[in-house]
């Protein structure tokens, strides 16, 4: 008889999914097959194969789960259940489930940014690795959605989708420079969300206006010119790092000012870094919705880089998302959302204090603890 779980818990959420199989191919369930996958991945597998070799170490274990009426699937229909899955309906999935997981944070940072599953190329059938564009909520630690750029796309015309599904509501959204652009502005500002976007060549004219102000004013002490300012300085590890933050609103002069929706002020940011005697100096320039807050600024700067060192590091470190060499059907895009479930869900437990890997390797040896994962 299969455990039950909370209503709120993963598996009812992967119920709804529909099964893509015809129904005289059909020797398993769908949502064993997901949920084995699942596991498998708590646990830290890799591929189809380390799934089913994963069933069939834990069989008595999931039997008391799931239902498995013919036992543990292959690894080929964990191949051709992925390669078939529409990925649409499991992102939309995997979205409501992490909602349920998410607390409130006043202003919270999310981060957009893509990332390059590098062996999902096929280069034999012209197929280029995929891009996938993902949105982490920094303070939740969360994946809160995540999409697939068209073959024949940018990340430009695939973050507008993301940012619709989203709830953004009193949030700050972060984007590097690709997506410094005004329609995206305007989809932030529709979710009722703020922006601090980077600025760079791909916007040149408002780029070196920002640049020559804000350089200008500096320069010259900012006189009269109504501005805020922070400086943080960090020590460690034998290197020294200064960061200063200026941010200003008085920005109507700007040429495109009134084709930016919510656009209320300018920064620069100049960042100094001495290792080992070596002194290395930098300036960033952003727009932003927000007031001119240094402080609100800097905590949305220095939390956009929290998608690259707490979500992209543990997808290659712990998940070695790079070396996957799933490439045929929908199974790039749809593993990629089962490492999203995985991270969120290893993420979201505070009941040990130790690293993603570390957490995985604890779930394959200790059954109690997996069940508790699965229950989040």
């Amino acid at each position: 008889m299969p455990r039950k779980f909370p209503s709120e818990s993963l598996i009812h959420h992967l119920a709804v999914i529909d099964d893509p199989r015809m129904d005289r191919t059909k020797e398993h369930l769908l949502i064993d097959i997901l949920m084995i996958a699942v596991c498998a991945m708590l646990c830290g597998a890799e591929s189809f194969v380390e799934f089913e070799q994963f069933g069939n170490a834990k069989f008595e274990f999931l039997r008391g789960l799931l239902e498995l009426p013919n036992g543990i699937p292959s690894h080929d229909t964990f191949r051709r259940v992925f390669c078939l899955l529409d990925p649409k309906q499991f992102s939309e999935c995997f979205r409501h489930w992490t909602e349920g997981l998410r607390r409130a944070f006043s202003k919270e940072i999310v981060a957009i940014d893509g990332k390059t599953l590098r062996r999902s190329h096929d280069r034999a059938n012209g197929k280029e690795a995929i891009h996938m564009v993902s949105a982490w909520a920094r303070e939740n630690s969360l994946v809160l959605g995540q999409i697939k750029v068209d073959d024949k796309s940018n990340e430009i015309t695939a973050i507008p989708e993301l940012l619709r599904v989203l709830n953004l509501k009193g949030c700050i959204v972060t984007i590097d420079a690709m997506g410094c652009q005004k329609q995206i502005a305007s989809e932030i500002s529709a979710a009722q969300a703020d922006y601090v976007l980077a600025l760079k060549g791909n916007q040149t004219t408002m780029h070196e206006e920002v640049q020559e102000f804000m350089e200008a004013a500096h320069a010259a002490g900012f006189p009269e010119i109504a501005h805020d300012f922070l400086e943080v300085i960090e020590r460690g590890h034998g290197r020294s790092e200064t960061r200063r933050y200026w941010v200003c609103d008085d920005i109507a002069w700007l040429t495109q000012y009134s084709q930016w929706k919510g656009l209320r002020s300018a920064a620069m940011v100049e960042s100094i870094r001495e290792i080992q005697g070596k002194v290395t100096t930098e300036r960033r320039f952003y727009i932003s919705s927000l007031a001119a807050n240094a402080r609100q600024v800097a905590r949305a700067v220095r939390g956009h880089w929290s998608v690259e060192n707490n979500l992209h590091w543990s997808l290659d470190v712990s998940f070695a998302e790079d070396q996957c060499r799933a490439r045929a059907g929908y199974s790039p895009e749809n593993l990629a959302v089962l490492r999203h479930i995985a991270v969120n869900i290893l993420k979201a437990d505070k009941s040990k204090k130790l690293s993603i890997k570390t957490k995985q390797k604890c779930a394959s040896w200790d059954h109690p603890y997996l069940l508790k994962l699965l229950q989040i």
